[in-house]
């Protein structure tokens, strides 16, 4: 297999030091997009959301990761599969998430419930288009919906 060269094109600024489980949501973050992609960001600030793709640094690499976990380490949701999970251990340390896009000043964007950490590399931006985006057709087990309503036994 070809060897896979990424280069950061910005810089994640938040309050977030360490990796944590959950909590996002209030997060606000500045991303700061080197200043020789500033004009690709043009138009950007016309859409809601956007998706962050970015370098989770701070996750364990150069060990494989559990075939399976439980998701968020709770043992009282069922063991499965880690691609079944959005847990940090990845064979390639990527995150992407979908956050609200508040605010757009020249390079740097303002965005909210960006789940990375201070200093994390953002490897790409896409506009999040519903059309595209948001399948009408969503399935998901049971054991998501626990996730968010019942607290950590």
């Amino acid at each position: 297999m070809k060897q896979i060269v990424l280069k950061p094109i910005g810089i994640v600024s938040n309050e977030v030091k360490e990796p944590k489980r959950g909590g996002w949501d209030d997060v606000t973050s500045e991303i700061v997009i080197d200043e020789e992609w500033e004009e690709h960001l043009e138009g950007l600030e016309e859409f809601s959301h956007i998706i962050v793709v970015f370098w989770m640094h701070k996750s364990p690499v150069g060990t494989r990761p559990p075939g399976k976990i439980h998701p968020r380490g709770r043992a009282d949701l069922p063991l499965v599969g880690l691609f079944a999970t959005r847990a940090p251990y990845r064979p390639n340390p990527l995150g992407v998430s979908v956050v609200r896009l508040v605010e757009r000043r020249g390079n740097v964007l303002i965005v909210k419930g960006l789940d990375a950490i201070d200093d994390t590399p953002v490897l790409d931006i896409k506009s999040y288009m519903t059309p595209v985006d948001k399948p009408e057709d969503i399935r998901m087990p049971d054991w998501v919906s626990k996730i968010r309503t019942q607290p950590r036994p």
